[in-house]
């Protein structure tokens, strides 16, 4: 707007200037300047410069979450060991060897004795050697134990401590303090088998120690 009214103010100077010098001694009415139409007035409005700030870029690093592996046990199982029982061998049960002819006694037997019919045999190999023999055996409260035993000992010139060292010549025990020996055929004993002198001798030389000796009732 300043510029405007000066640039106008100029004019009308410079025309002042042009009358003087150019009039014919009259001076010359002024020149009316018409006003200048006010210009609109343009306002440049600088440009806006829009700073755009980026906003500052957030990087999100996601972590995985770490994962531990428990190491892996290896267990090496020890080889089996497959123990074959051996089968059980099958039981044979030997037949019971027939009684010997006449004997009441089995034949595996080497000496039988019925008390009932108060008799003895010796035998081998389920063959009578010797017999019957008459006996005698134990008396009431002494009875001769039935079953079948094996001889044990042997003493040809034996005494019982028991019953005052009496004599039991040719003494083949059988059963514990029970033994075939000589003596009375008419006495009963305290359990032995009493015999003659010489079927006590023939027992005493004919039987071993763990041959068989059967009593029957």
């Amino acid at each position: 707007m300043k510029v405007n009214r000066l640039i106008a103010a100029a004019v009308v100077a410079a025309a002042a200037l042009l009358a003087t010098a150019c009039g014919t001694g009259d001076a010359a009415p002024a020149a009316q300047v018409q006003p200048a139409t006010p210009q609109a007035t343009t306002t440049t409005v600088p440009p806006t410069t829009t700073t755009t700030t980026p906003a500052p870029t957030t990087t999100t690093t996601t972590v995985a979450p770490t994962t531990t592996v428990a190491p892996t046990t290896t267990t090496v199982k020890k080889p089996t060991t497959t123990t074959t029982k051996p089968k059980p061998k099958p039981t044979t049960t030997k037949p019971v060897p027939p009684p010997v002819a006449g004997v009441p006694c089995a034949a595996t037997a080497s000496a039988c004795i019925d008390l009932s019919a108060n008799q003895s045999w010796l035998l081998k190999d389920g063959k009578v050697v010797l017999g019957p023999v008459p006996i005698t055996h134990g008396r009431p409260g002494y009875r001769t134990p039935v079953g079948t035993f094996k001889v044990g000992w042997k003493d040809i010139d034996h005494k019982s401590r028991e019953f005052d060292n009496a004599p039991m010549p040719f003494s083949v025990f059988f059963n514990g303090g029970i033994a075939f020996h000589q003596g009375s055929l008419k006495v009963q004993s305290h359990g032995c088998i009493h015999l003659s002198a010489s079927a006590a001798k023939a027992y005493y030389n004919g039987l071993s120690v763990g041959d068989i000796v059967q009593v029957v009732a």
